[in-house]
């Protein structure tokens, strides 16, 4: 059952299990998706951990946005969240975007944080041609909603082999008012790579090896950029949500992780 907290007039949707005393994971979703994403890992690590799966701004039970925000904001209500749950200390998993909004809450408020596991993610710019396809992306949703992407983006984001059906009919059910600030976020993020130095909790990278959306040189370079890495796992055959398509793989290395450097 999903929970809610509020920061600067926003309701943010929130879920938790595991043992409340247990060391806390929050785990912030990719663009698009949401904290079901991360269910496969949740349910592998909340007899252990105290786990916490959020909605962001614009996407899933948190709703759409009014305003224009960056990743930082959401950085500062990942924060929010844990003021809020009075979790004192907390790792991180983030896919995606989520990866860009765990980095930067890393980079706000370093002692708050034991470890990061990063999934399907990267510190610098997409290409030229990547954020031209958002901004057509963003058009589209603006004239039609997802009614003519949703099937492309099941095969962008979950590739071709996953059952895609309740996604396609969450993104079909999403308004087509205020999607440009979430795709803003996205196309106007800053580069935080001169930064990667700064961010010296143990962590790990994960990545997809047939990962369309980010490519497998931006994970190897994240890893290569962290000063605690553990190192990068290719999760092969995947594409850009490995910990959901792919969990059978990804859990037993993210646990391991986990309990080593998250406790």
């Amino acid at each position: 059952m999903k929970a809610s907290f509020e920061r600067e007039g926003i309701r943010f949707a929130y879920e938790e299990s595991g043992p409340q005393d247990a060391p806390a994971i929050v785990f912030s979703h990719g663009f698009l998706m949401d904290g079901e994403m991360f269910r496969p890992n949740v349910d592998e690590l909340n007899d252990t951990f105290r786990c916490v799966v959020w909605d962001q701004r614009g996407l899933g039970a948190t709703g759409p946005t009014d305003r224009a925000f960056s990743y930082w904001d959401s950085a500062r209500d990942l924060i929010a969240l844990l003021d809020h749950l009075e979790i004192a200390s907390a790792s991180l998993v983030g896919m995606s975007q989520g990866g860009f909004v765990s980095m930067r809450a890393a980079l706000l408020e370093p002692a708050r944080f034991r470890a990061l596991a990063l999934i399907s993610t990267r510190s610098d710019l997409d290409d030229t041609a990547v954020t031209a396809s958002f901004e057509e992306l963003k058009a589209e949703w603006a004239r039609n909603g997802a009614t003519n992407v949703a099937t492309n983006l099941a095969g962008f984001l979950l590739g071709a082999d996953y059952p895609a059906s309740a996604w396609i009919d969450k993104w079909l059910n999403m308004p087509r008012e205020h999607f440009q600030y979430p795709v803003d976020a996205l196309t106007s993020r800053d580069d935080i790579t001169a930064r990667l130095g700064e961010i010296t909790h143990a962590s790990i990278v994960f990545h997809g090896g047939a990962d369309a959306a980010i490519p497998l040189r931006c994970g190897e370079a994240l890893a290569e950029g962290l000063p605690n890495s553990k190192g990068m796992i290719n999760v092969v055959g995947a594409g850009h949500t490995p910990n959901l398509t792919h969990a059978r793989d990804v859990n037993p290395k993210l646990r391991d992780f986990l309990l080593r450097y998250g406790r």
